[in-house]
C-alpha cells in the first residue's frame, strides 16, 4: 500500500501536518522514534494517563527521552576542537509521541513583523548570513490564527504594545498570574518596561474537551497529567479520530528513498529491530532542527547548506534572592513576559555601537521562579545544615529570575552534521553539533543582564547573579553546550536553491515531494520561542500539499 504521506516526527509540526492532511482525506503514517505516553494505546483518540508531577521521573530518568546513553549526540564549539569535545545530552527536546510539545511550559508567542525582515529593517552583520524570510508576517498571520484556535491559546488582546496585528482574538483569556509575577510586573513597569500575560497553550478555561490548567506548578519539562496543554495532543487526537492515521511509536526513520529526484518513501526500523519500508507519495520531515538534518544526511542528500546556520537562543539568566516567598511552585512556569529587549531603545543602540555592531537584539524576557525541590536539594551542602536550608529555601521559595531568550544570528560555522565515529544504539551515526555564540550574542547579553538585575533590585532583591547558557568558560566544558531547547535554522527556506535548502512552502528544492515542517526551515531565530511559528509554518505547508486553506 502506498500512503499519501509519511510524516517523520509526531511533535507540534508533525501533529499539525497530520491534522491538516487527514482533514483533507489523506492517509498518513506518523513515524516516531520515541515511546507513546501521550495517547491511550487502547483508544488513540484519548489522552493517556502516564504523566505525573514526578521530578525524578522527568528530569533524571529521561522518561520522555532521549536517553543520551542510547541516543547520544556530540558537541564541539568549533572545528578547531577536533572531532568532538563532549558526548551525551546536547540540547535535546523529548523523543516521544508529542515531541517537544509534551515538555514545554506552553508559551506560544507570535513573531513580530520585523522578525521576518532583519536585513531590510536593520542591515547585515559581519560574520553572520542574516537574510529576510521568503514570506512576511501578513502572509503567515492567517495560519497563526488557525493554529491558535487548533491548539487552544490563552492570552490578553492588546496587552503587548509591540505585537503585530491580529485578525481575531485569543481563543481563551489569560490564566491567573503567579504571585512572583505580580511583583516583578509592577517593578518592571516602574522602570519603564511593558510586561504582559504570556500567550500560553495551556487552557485557562475548559477547551476542546480538556480541562483548565489547575496551576500545579509542574509545566516546564513535565508532561501535563490532566492534558490542559493542548500542543500537540489536540492535533493528534483529531487526526487519530479520522481513522486515516497509522501511528508508529518506537520506530526510527533511517533514510528517505529517492528515484530520479523524487522520494518514494521512508526506511524505518521498528521496536523489534526489524527494517521496513513505508511507500508514500510525499514525505514530511518534522523531526526538529537537529534530527531533521541528521535524517537528510543519513539519506544521502547533499545540499551544502543542510545542517548549516544552527541557532538556539543565547539565554541570559538573571536571578535574585528575595526577602519574601515568591510562591513560584504555584501556577504555570511562566505567566508574564516582556518584549522590550527585542525592540530596543537608545541605550541598546549605543551599546551595540560601542560593541562594534551595526545593531543588536535581545529576546523575550520570561518572568519566572524555581520550583523543583529535588533539584534544589542537590545544591545545598549535605550535613546537619541541609534540613534548615531546605526549610528556608533561599534558592527556590525565595528566588525570582528573568530568562532572556536572546536572538542568535545565523553563522555558517554553527551546524549539525554526522559524527564520524559515534553511533546510537541502532548503529546509526549520531548528530554532531558545532556551535559557538558570536559577538552579537555576547554584547546583547552583557548589556541586558544588568538591566534585568535592576528590575530584581526594584523588587527588593537582597542579591542578584547573572549567567548565560551556553556558558562562557572553557569551550571543552559541558557548560559550553546550549540548553535552551530552541533549536532552529538547519534546513533554511528561501526562493534561491543556492542559498536555501527548501522553498518558501517547505519543499526541498532538489526533491520536491519532500517537505520539511519544523523549525529547521527558520531563516533567523527571532527572540521568541519557536513553537507557534513552526506550527503555523507546518500548517501552511500542509495546506499547500492538500490544496486547502486555513479555517
Amino acid at each position: 500500500m502506498t500512503l499519501d504521506a509519511v510524516i517523520v516526527g509526531s511533535g507540534p509540526g508533525g501533529a499539525t501536518v497530520a491534522d491538516v492532511l487527514t482533514a483533507a482525506g489523506w492517509t498518513v503514517a506518523i513515524v516516531e522514534k520515541g515511546r507513546n505516553h501521550l495517547l491511550d494505546p487502547d483508544d488513540l483518540t484519548r489522552p493517556a494517563s502516564d504523566f505525573s508531577n514526578d521530578e525524578v521521573k522527568f528530569r533524571s530518568r529521561y522518561f520522555l527521552g532521549p536517553d543520551p546513553l542510547i541516543e547520544p549526540r556530540t558537541f564541539r564549539a568549533s572545528e578547531d576542537d577536533g572531532e568532538r569535545t563532549f558526548v551525551g545530552e546536547v540540547n535535546s527536546v523529548p523523543s516521544t509521541v508529542g515531541g517537544g510539545g509534551t515538555h514545554a511550559d506552553g508559551k506560544v508567542p507570535r513573531f513580530r513583523p520585523d522578525d521576518f525582515r532583519l536585513v531590510s529593517r536593520f542591515g547585515p552583520q559581519d560574520g553572520a548570513d542574516v537574510a529576510d524570510w521568503p514570506l512576511d508576517y501578513d502572509e503567515l498571520e492567517p495560519y497563526y490564527a488557525e493554529v491558535e484556535r487548533s491548539v487552544g491559546v490563552a492570552g490578553t488582546d492588546g496587552a503587548n504594545p509591540f505585537a503585530g496585528p491580529r485578525s481575531g482574538p485569543f481563543p481563551m483569556p489569560s490564566g491567573a498570574p503567579m504571585f512572583g509575577a505580580t511583583v516583578s510586573v509592577a517593578a518592571a513597569e516602574r522602570l519603564g518596561y511593558h510586561p504582559y500575560p504570556a500567550p500560553t497553550a495551556a487552557n485557562s478555561v475548559p477547551y476542546d474537551g480538556r480541562p483548565a490548567c489547575n496551576n500545579c506548578g509542574f509545566c516546564a519539562f513535565f508532561g501535563c497529567p490532566i492534558h490542559a496543554k493542548g500542543d500537540p495532543v489536540a492535533m493528534l487526537r483529531r487526526a487519530m479520530a479520522t481513522g486515516r492515521v497509522e501511528l508508529l511509536p518506537e520506530t526510527f526513520a533511517s533514510g528517505i528513498r529517492t528515484v530520479q529526484n523524487r522520494a518514494t518513501g521512508v526506511d524505518v526500523v521498528g521496536p523489534d529491530g526489524a527494517a521496513r519500508f513505508l511507500a508514500a507519495r510525499h514525505v514530511v520531515v518534522a523531526a526538529g532542527a537537529i534530527e531533521t538534518p541528521r535524517l537528510l544526511l543519513l539519506s544521502g542528500f547533499d545540499h551544502p547548506l543542510i545542517g548549516r546556520y544552527l541557532m538556539t537562543h543565547f539565554q541570559t539568566i538573571v536571578a535574585g534572592g528575595m526577602p519574601f516567598r515568591t510562591y513560584a511552585e504555584r501556577g504555570r512556569a511562566v505567566t508574564h513576559v516582556h518584549d522590550d529587549m527585542i525592540v530596543g531603545d537608545d541605550a541598546s543602540r549605543q551599546a551595540a555601537a560601542e560593541g562594534g555592531l551595526p545593531w543588536m537584539r535581545g529576546g523575550l524576557v520570561e518572568h519566572s521562579g524555581a520550583a523543583l525541590p529535588i533539584l534544589e536539594a542537590t545544591h545545598y551542602p549535605w550535613g546537619s545544615a541541609h534540613p534548615g536550608l531546605m526549610a528556608d529555601s533561599p534558592i527556590r521559595a525565595r528566588l525570582w529570575a528573568f530568562i532572556m531568550q536572546g536572538e542568535d544570528l545565523p553563522y555558517p560555522t554553527n551546524r549539525v552534521d554526522l559524527d564520524p565515529t559515534i553511533r546510537d544504539a541502532r548503529g546509526f551515526p549520531a548528530a554532531r553539533v558545532t556551535y559557538r555564540a558570536g559577538r552579537h550574542e555576547h554584547v546583547a547579553s552583557d548589556h541586558y543582564g544588568p538591566r534585568l538585575a535592576a528590575i530584581l533590585k526594584e523588587m527588593g532583591a537582597e542579591w542578584t547573579a547573572v549567567t548565560s547558557s551556553p556558558g562562557r568558560g572553557n569551550a571543552a566544558s559541558p557548560e559550553a553546550v546550549p540548553e535552551s531547547r530552541h533549536n532552529v535554522g538547519t534546513v533554511r527556506m528561501g526562493a534561491d536553491p543556492a542559498s536555501s535548502v527548501v522553498d518558501p512552502q517547505g519543499r526541498m528544492h532538489d526533491v520536491e515531494n519532500v517537505v520539511v515542517a519544523d523549525s529547521s526551515v527558520f531563516v533567523t531565530s527571532a527572540g521568541y520561542g519557536p513553537t507557534l511559528t513552526l506550527v503555523a509554518l507546518a500548517a501552511r505547508a500542509a495546506h499547500v500539499l492538500a490544496g486547502t486553506r486555513p479555517a
